[in-house]
This record gives structure tokens, C-alpha cells and sequence, in this order.
């Protein structure tokens, strides 16, 4: 889960982190009463989306030229003529992708007097199996940028879970980003500080781009990014309450209520698998003969006649979707289960693109038979190799 810009300092400022002071908003006539209660001169209008480079992006309904989706303004009137501009139309960014996403809510906040910019972030290093702060001096750019074009310049240091960040490690950060005098003292401060909130709040990535120095030399966090290990969302009622649906595919939406592992891909061919890994390798061989999955679902291990119904409605709701395919092996669950699922979903919903089955494992003789006895226009596959070729021919035409 995914939380806004205003919510993650909000949520930073709460362990003791530096963060500028600002106001949301969600209508342009909130613009100048927000903006009055910041220090200014200088203000900082910041569109609330949950995609990066907000500030290199264009608004579909403005003009070429126009000013992007994170804009400074020298005045209260500027703020809200910004404001005017930016709520309600489409921010194309390179991680919208040419859709973009709407601006449903801005953050008005104080300027700064920036010296150096600088990238922080935590998350989980799968490498090591712990926790790893990345940082570089390259701050205000992709990262993706600098590691492929200055790796020397960005460092990972995993963080031992029982020892938490120590003295040494909070110096070593401290050297790597060139922090002397007063960001030094501030840097050994906010390095555990940050690992705290990552911690206690379960979160699976904390980013800080740009960690600032000031002219003044004290360090602030100008822009955080967060996202939430869905499976610890118990224990954090506060973070869920932050959640903005209107920035969430409507189908993971819908897959959450019925606890499936759902995520929505740009590509034509719909697939239900169970098990991840099976799902992985199902999308990579549905490539490997030429054409794109439309989604990832795993309906898990032990997925209910309901809960398969679901997950079929889910695909075939995808106008991308020209096809599906259906591959499960059967260990936990059965394939009859399945087979009942999809013959009812098909039922209820219908059935406008080629579907391709491939059953194997528990009670695969009875899966067979119950989709044999539907009725329905199925092809039936041996193996997954099999179930490929034939569902990526079948959408092709050939």
C-alpha cells in the first residue's frame, strides 16, 4: 500500500523527522487560505499522486510548455492560479505511463533554501535478508539513472535487525553523503530515526528524494515516499486510514476483498494461476512466444468455488483482455474446485475471448470432466507449454 507525499512527512514528522510545514488541499478555493498560514515568501505547490517525477511531468489538458506537476510560486495569488491549474487534470509522468493519473489533492508548502541534494531510501535487501539504507550523493534524480551511469556513487548498507542503526552506521551514511558541522549532528540524529519509522510501521520502502542541506546547513526532508507491507496492515489502523482508492486500479480493488494476490499489467492475456511462482513462470512463457499478461493473480492455495468465480469476473472486467488462460496444478488445491469457479463465472459473465485450460495435479480427471460437461468453448491444453502456444494462437488469430 501506497501512502501520499503530505501523509509520509506528516507520518515522518511524527518520529521527530525535519520536514517543511504545509497544508493540503483538495479545491483551488482552499489555495490562498493554505498558502496564508505558511511563513513564505516562497511557496511549493505539490501535486498528490502516487507515481515519481511529478515535477519533469505534463498536464494532459495544458499546454505543451506548461510548468509541471510540482511548481514554485513567489506569491499567494501564484499559488492559486497553480492550484487553478493543476486540480483536476491528468499528470503524465514516466511511472503514470501515457494515461497518467489525475490531481485530486495538491500540497501547499513553505520553500527552502537548498544547498545540496541528496538520495536516501530503506527497504528490504533480499540479498543479505536484511533491511539496507541506499543513499547517494546524486540527490533530485532517478536513481535508476545514477546506478547505471556513476554505480561509484551509490552506496547500500544493510542494517543489522538486532543492533538497529549504530553510531558507526549513522557515520558511515554521514561520509558517504558528505555531511559535515551541523547536518552531520543532524544526519547521526535522523538516520535511526528514519530506520525507526521503518520498522515500527512495517513499511517495505521509505524514500527520501531529495534529502536537502540547507544554506543554513540543517537537513530536511523535501519529498518521502512510502509503501506498506500489505500483510502487516493489521497492526497499523492509522496507515490504513491513509489509503486513497482513487489512486489504485479499480481490479486489485475489487481482487483485495477476496484476499487474492492481484496486480494489473499492461498486456492482453488474462491469467489465473495458483502458487506465485507458477504465475511467474506462466507470464514469462506467455512472453516467450510473443505476447504480454494482462495481469498477475494467484489465487492461492486453497481457493474457494466463490473465490475462483471472483477472480474469473476480475480478468474478464479487463477490456485489454483477448484471452485467458487458466493454469493450475493442483497440490492443496484441487482442479474440480477450479473447474467449477470458472464454469460458473463463464455462466454468470459470459465468454467473448478464447479461453485455453491446463489442469494437472489433485482430482485432474474430475477438473477435465466438469469442464468437458459445461458446455463451454474451451481449449484444452496438456502441459504449459502447451496452454501457451495455444492461448497466445488463439489471440492472434492463427
Amino acid at each position: 500500500m501506497n501512502i501520499h507525499e503530505y501523509q509520509a512527512k506528516a507520518l515522518l514528522k511524527g518520529f521527530g523527522a525535519p520536514v517543511a510545514e504545509g497544508v493540503a488541499i483538495f479545491s483551488a478555493d482552499e489555495a490562498a487560505a493554505a498558502a496564508g498560514k505558511l511563513p513564505g515568501p516562497l511557496y511549493v505547490v505539490k501535486s498528490q499522486i502516487h507515481a515519481g517525477g511529478r515535477g519533469k511531468g505534463k498536464f494532459k489538458e495544458l499546454p505543451a510548455d506548461a510548468k509541471g506537476g510540482v511548481r514554485l510560486a513567489h506569491s499567494i495569488d501564484d499559488v492559486v492560479t497553480h492550484a487553478s491549474e493543476m486540480l483536476g487534470n491528468t499528470l503524465v509522468t514516466k511511472q503514470t505511463g501515457p494515461h497518467g493519473k489525475q490531481v485530486n489533492r495538491l500540497y501547499i508548502e513553505d520553500g527552502a533554501d537548498i544547498d545540496r541534494e541528496l538520495y536516501l531510501s530503506i527497504l528490504v535487501d533480499r540479498t543479505v535478508g536484511r533491511p539496507a539504507f541506499v543513499v547517494s550523493t546524486e540527490g533530485g534524480m532517478d536513481i535508476e539513472a545514477v546506478a547505471e551511469e556513476t554505480p561509484d556513487k551509490i552506496l547500500t548498507l544493510p542494517i543489522d535487525p538486532e543492533t538497529g542503526v549504530t553510531e558507526s552506521d549513522a557515520g558511515t551514511l554521514c561520509e558517504t553523503l558528505q555531511l559535515e558541522g551541523q547536518a552531520r549532528t543532524d544526519g547521526m540524529t535522523l538516520f535511526p530515526l528514519l530506520y525507526k519509522a521503518f520498522i515500527e510501521k512495517d513499511m517495505s520502502l521509505l524514500e527520501v528524494n531529495p534529502l536537502i542541506v540547507m544554506t543554513d546547513g540543517r537537513l530536511r526532508v523535501l519529498d518521502a515516499k512510502m509503501s506498506f507491507d500489505g500483510n502487516a496492515l493489521f497492526r497499523h489502523d492509522d496507515v490504513v486510514a491513509l489509503r486513497d482508492t482513487t489512486e489504485e486500479d479499480a481490479k486489485e480493488i475489487e481482487a483485495s476483498k477476496h484476499d487474492l494476490a492481484y496486480v494489473a499489467l499492461d498486456g492482453n492475456i488474462g491469467c489465473m494461476v495458483n502458487g506465485a511462482g507458477l504465475a511467474m513462470a506462466t507470464m514469462d512463457i506467455i512472453k516467450l512466444y510473443g505476447a504480454e499478461p494482462a495481469n498477475f493473480l494467484d489465487v492461492g492455495g486453497g481457493a474457494s468455488k466463490e473465490k475462483v468465480t471472483a477472480a474469473f469476473k476480475i480478468i474478464t472486467a479487463d477490456p485489454a483482455v483477448q484471452g485467458i488462460l487458466v493454469n493450475i496444478f493442483g497440490g492443496i488445491m484441487r482442479c474440480d474446485v477450479i473447474a467449477e469457479g470458472v464454469v460458473a463465472a463463464v455462466k454468470e459473465v459470459g465468454l467473448k475471448v478464447p479461453l485455453v485450460v491446463r489442469l494437472e495435479g489433485t482430482n485432474v480427471e474430475k477438473g477435465k470432466q466438469i469442464i468437458n460437461q459445461s458446455g463451454l468453448n474451451v481449449i484444452a491444453a496438456d502441459d504449459l507449454d502447451d496452454a501457451a502456444q495455444k492461448i497466445v494462437n488463439a489471440v492472434k488469430g492463427a
